[in-house]
């Protein structure tokens, strides 16, 4: 009679090495890294991201870029993450649930790592992505900031949002294969959450200060630079509130992935406190004092400035912009230089202003200054601000005072264009920059730091015969008849023929612009 002896296979315990599960869960997140970036969406926004981002500084023929303001140069470095890191959540999403959709789950009992490790490893994962982030975070306002037309300065906690956005999007990612385990889940996130806060955006008009910066990225671009004094962004503590809400998502996927530690808890738990810390920071409603202090720096720049002699003129800016003051006098000389009688020898007041702004994704127009002989020069130069300058400091070479200028519509406005593009080192590209119909034929609105000037069709044409031809002969013109050029008495077809340029066909018979 033979005996059955039934065995059963034992199965050896896993072994929890602290050291060997931590090497594993970095193991894990280098192989998820890879994956990341072999996926489309990623590798086509992380391509787009890194091209338009190195692009700016490479190719950009904006001459303002020359000249760039910190304070704005920082958050400018933010946009471009948002749509990395959507890329990010919904991969991340999918690679999480890989396992799930494969069938593979029941193997993950033989490996030496918890199923909540493995949650941190694929939120590790996007850790690389957030590093390069915040390398070429770095790259592009080092740009900026190594320039030698760089004024003003930038903040630390605003360059830092690029990177932490990344990371919060790949945790948020992680955290939703957790509660919602379906692959529409991602995508399904990523249309609400924007459509949340599109609502919400519109709904607070701007009026709720908390509910808007709970955003991500909050760029405010629209008004022009402003003094760091009045930027009025809780930067600092928008970063906080990021950083807060990364740790906390992260911690309640790895519980909701079966981690029970105590280390973990009490982490969830900081991480908690952070967010809430940093929320209450970026809350308070100030923008009422804010909007008064800025209307106060409009009303009475002079408060906080301070001014300095330069040739004929004085000179005067905000703290942070003294270093354009020499770039202001160039083209001063230049213009007065040309022109004749007194207004060569005038003593102007260059201030700088800032219009009233309500918020930092507005812009509205600078009121002409009341002080005869001040010329207005705004926060904002290089590129068509540079003639625009000349055409304000032409304007009160000519009339005495910018309050003049929105009414200016007589034959002074050749002289003031003259004398304006004249000393541009490109005086047609010049015209092109401040005309709003591109320096065309036809009648033009100029643009100047303040309120803008009108030019006739007869008047633009009078200006462009000047510009093509010899600067001295013109220059010369100017002087010897700048008492009847600068005089409102004196016709158009007048200051035609002071200067030499033959009427054109078909011009007998009209009146002035000013009775048109």
């Amino acid at each position: 009679m033979s005996t059955v002896v039934e065995r059963t296979s034992a199965v050896p315990a896993r072994v929890r090495s602290g050291r060997h599960s931590a090497s594993a869960v970095v193991a894990l997140a280098r192989f998820e890294a890879r994956e990341l970036l072999l996926t489309i969406p990623v590798f086509v926004f992380f391509a787009l991201y890194l091209g338009a981002t190195l692009r700016k500084p490479l190719f950009s023929r904006d001459g303002m870029d020359d000249f760039p303001v910190l304070q704005n140069a920082d958050r400018a470095t933010q946009s471009g993450s948002l749509f990395l890191g959507i890329a990010c959540l919904v991969c991340v999403h999918a690679a999480v649930l890989r396992s799930r959709r494969h069938g593979t789950d029941r193997h993950f009992g033989v490996l030496v790592m918890e199923p909540w490790q493995r949650t941190v490893a694929h939120a590790l994962s996007v850790v690389p992505f957030a590093a390069v982030t915040a390398v070429v975070t770095a790259i592009e306002y080092g740009w900026a900031a190594l320039k030698p037309g760089a004024v003003g300065r930038g903040s630390a906690a605003e360059l830092a949002v690029a990177p932490l956005v990344v990371l919060l999007c790949g945790a948020v990612g992680v955290l939703l294969a957790r509660l919602y385990p379906r692959m529409a889940g991602g995508p399904l996130f990523v249309v609400v959450g924007f459509a949340t806060f599109m609502v919400a955006s519109s709904v607070a008009g701007g009026r709720l200060h908390w509910l808007n910066w709970l955003q991500p990225v909050i760029t405010e671009d629209g008004s022009p630079p402003v003094p760091s004094d009045v930027l009025g962004r809780p930067a600092g503590w928008h970063a906080l509130y990021l950083v807060g809400l990364a740790a906390l998502v992260l911690c309640l996927a790895v519980l909701l992935g079966g981690g029970r530690t105590r280390m973990l808890k009490a982490l969830t738990f900081v991480a908690l406190g952070a967010t809430a810390v940093g929320i209450a920071g970026q809350s308070p409603n100030h923008e009422a004092a804010l909007t008064e202090a800025r209307a106060q720096l409009s009303r009475t720049p002079q408060a906080v400035q301070s001014c300095v002699a330069h040739g004929r003129s004085t000179y005067c800016s905000f703290p942070e912009w003294t270093d354009w003051r020499d770039d202001w006098a160039r083209v001063v000389d230049r213009v007065q230089d040309l022109a004749g009688g007194a207004a060569g020898g005038t003593r102007l007041t260059i201030r700088q202003r800032i219009p009233v702004l309500h918020d930092l994704s507005s812009d509205s127009a600078m009121t002409p200054s009341s002080t005869p002989r001040e010329v207005t020069v705004g926060t904002r130069w290089g590129g068509s601000r540079v003639p625009e300058f000349a055409v304000g400091v032409a304007s009160v070479l000519v009339t005495g005072d910018e309050e003049a200028v929105p009414g200016l519509c007589d034959a002074r406005v050749v002289t003031v264009m003259w004398l304006a593009l004249a000393a541009q080192d490109d005086p047609v590209a010049a015209l092109r920059s401040v005309s709003l119909n591109g320096g065309g034929g036809g009648s033009a609105v100029v643009m100047t730091p303040t309120e803008p000037l009108s030019m006739s069709a007869e008047q633009a044409r009078i200006v462009r015969e000047l510009l093509r031809r010899p600067h001295y002969e013109v220059t010369a013109r100017v002087k010897a008849h700048w008492t009847e050029l600068t005089s409102t008495a004196t016709s158009q077809a007048r200051v035609a023929e002071l200067l030499g340029v033959p009427p054109a066909k078909g011009a007998a018979g009209k009146g002035e612009p000013c009775e048109e």
